[in-house]
């Protein structure tokens, strides 16, 4: 019983995360991406994204550095929005399944500015 409850519970977190084709980057899903940053990532990875948060710095592994290099999940759209929704294993990287689908949209589009902005 116990195993069904937690295997019922997994699927419905799962699929709450995870979402349809991405919608069409805005500004204003973008500013919405960076106040959901301010709240919730800046702590880890920094103001510029850089993975200098004051938290990252008690981290192993380090946080991501969003303005270089690849990304652990994936860069496109989708791949970051399953990596926000559901965190990744073996590092400090929480899932955020929690915030609105919008927020996370937001977040997905909102990191990938740093890099095109570090050009």
């Amino acid at each position: 019983m116990k195993t069904l409850y937690v295997s019922a519970m997994a699927l419905l977190v799962s699929a709450s995360c995870l979402a349809g084709a991405p919608p069409k980057s805005t500004p204003e899903l973008i500013a919405k991406g960076k106040a959901a940053f301010t709240v919730n990532c800046v702590i880890c990875h920094g103001d510029n994204g850089d993975g200098n948060g004051p938290a990252g710095a008690a981290m192993n592994p380090k946080p991501r550095n969003f303005n270089v290099g690849q990304f652990k999940g994936g860069g496109a759209a989708d791949q970051l929005f399953k990596t926000i929704s559901t965190g990744l294993p073996g590092t400090s990287m929480p899932a955020f399944g929690t915030l609105s689908e919008d927020d996370r949209w937001g977040l997905v589009y909102y990191v990938q500015s740093f890099k095109k902005s570090s050009k």
